[in-house]
């Protein structure tokens, strides 16, 4: 029998996930195993709800923890044809859990089918088959019995050997489960705030943004009447959540805005929002400028990494937003151009002395190789890395989308410094992203030490392995 047709018949009764899963060459498996693999989980950025974390909950059957809340799910399951019923509607958990088994096999090629196999292989120790009609009956049953013998959140972070999570939490928020986790000393995870003061600038959205200012003054005791008020209730509750433990802040933007101009000018676009009048689009650019800035500059004062998520167009169907909510699968890439103000933004932080470490994400493709050179503009010499460039985020938060950012920022940047990878996810299954990204990661380096565009030197390039999958990101959040 040739060798090659062995291999196959070989290949062919290996389970599809495997000890070398992505693993290419023998540098490759050897860099994932000896150097990646066993590594805590840093994940500086997730959406997992503090109240699930605290009160350590436990679950039904899969459905909830697999798909309940996914949108990456919900939306291949829509594209497939599935009702609503069966995604955010009222259908029962099974017949939810029957119908995205029933769709699996048209996914081969979409990250969802690699994420959905490793997460029934590490979480549930299902791996005797491919996720189809025909398996769902065993998946169901397997599944059952680990959810059963005590599955709970907590549970899958230490399984998971996450050291530290950082959520995204409004500054209106209480941070009362982090400030009970904080207390709880079973639980060995450190789990930390995140600042996400988007509502805050939003005046473009009337009423809605009234009542969210109505909120902010509350919580801050700050009446919220000119600009400075509006600051000053932001300072007050940016002190909060740093005695809270924060020391990450989080912008979400659909494009980067740098329009400067008087305090007079903002006082009066505020009233403007006050009297409920309809604001130019250059007006609302100039108050977001200025808001943006003043909440850069509280991060730099309190020494915490502020991250830039730039690129999403968020609720484009407006009907479903109005049916189910945000954040629920009708999100897409926008193609803004953004490098001059962006530029223009760091800039005059920087001339400030008011630039505090900052990683900078895009969601569109096109901005990859600006993204990569922009980091490099404000590098001081005083922090390794000090300004970053994001994992591939959302829509690039896949094996193709990892390999473009790492090849681009080994070109244009230095590879060695990067702070890896995060979840990003609402799911508690996802940590299974970390183990997919060093694969990723360790398959590219391997390839090119196997092609010579590497050294043969697994020590080099194993410290190189670590550095990106755990120690970078220790060093430079500090938590």
């Amino acid at each position: 029998m040739p060798i090659y047709f062995s291999h196959l018949i070989e290949m062919k009764f290996m389970k599809y996930i495997h000890e070398d899963f992505l693993l290419q060459t023998e540098a490759a498996r050897r860099l994932y195993h000896d150097e990646a693999a066993d590594l805590p989980i840093i994940d500086y950025h997730c959406h997992l709800p503090p109240d699930e974390i605290a009160n350590n909950i436990t679950w039904d059957n899969i459905t909830p923890v697999w798909l309940g809340g996914d949108h990456y799910k919900w939306r291949a399951m829509r594209t497939n044809g599935v009702s609503e019923d069966y995604c955010s509607g009222n259908a029962s958990d099974r017949e939810k859990f029957n119908v995205f088994c029933d769709i699996m096999p048209k996914l081969l090629k979409n990250p969802i089918y690699h994420w959905s196999h490793l997460e029934l292989a590490k979480y549930f120790d299902f791996n005797d088959g491919l996720i189809s009609s025909d398996t769902s009956e065993a998946i169901w049953n397997r599944s059952s019995e680990i959810i059963s013998g005590g599955l709970t959140s907590q549970g899958l972070i230490t399984q998971s050997k996450v050291e530290t999570i950082c959520t995204t939490d409004d500054p209106i928020d209480s941070l009362e489960h982090h400030l009970k986790l904080k207390d709880d000393s079973s639980f060995k995870t450190g789990v930390f705030p995140t600042w996400r003061p988007d509502k805050s600038m939003a005046i473009q959205n009337g009423q809605q943004y009234l009542d969210y200012l109505q909120k902010l003054s509350e919580v801050s005791k700050v009446e919220i009447n000119n600009f400075d008020s509006l600051i000053q209730a932001l300072e007050k509750r940016h002190q909060f959540f740093h005695d809270s433990g924060c020391r990450l802040s989080d912008h979400g933007l659909e494009t980067v805005v740098a329009d400067f101009t008087t305090h007079s000018e903002l006082n009066r676009i505020l009233d403007l929002a006050f009297s409920s009048k309809p604001l130019t689009e250059l007006e609302v650019s100039q108050f977001q400028s200025h808001v943006l800035f003043e909440l850069m500059k509280m991060n730099s004062n309190r020494g915490w990494v502020q991250q830039m998520h730039i690129g999403a167009i968020r609720n484009n169907n407006s009907k479903m937003f109005n049916q189910i909510g945000a954040d629920t699968g009708f999100d897409s890439i926008g193609d803004s151009s953004f490098a001059k103000e962006l530029s223009a933004m760091l800039d005059k932080l920087n001339l400030e002395d008011s630039l505090t470490k900052t990683i900078l994400y895009n969601l569109n493709p096109k901005d990859n190789a600006m993204m990569a050179t922009m980091i490099g503009n404000f590098q001081d010499g005083e922090q390794a890395g000090k300004i970053q460039w994001g994992s591939g985020w959302w829509f690039m938060d896949q094996k193709d989308g990892m390999e473009q950012q790492i090849e681009t920022l080994s070109l244009m940047g230095t590879l060695s410094q990067f702070v890896g990878m995060l979840t990003d996810s609402r799911s508690f299954l996802s940590y299974t992203r970390h183990e997919y990204f060093r694969r990723i990661l360790c398959n590219l380096l391997g390839n090119d030490i196997e092609k010579g565009v590497l050294p043969n030197d697994l020590k080099l390039i194993g410290k190189m392995v670590r550095d990106i999958s755990y120690n970078n990101s220790k060093s430079y959040f500090n938590l």
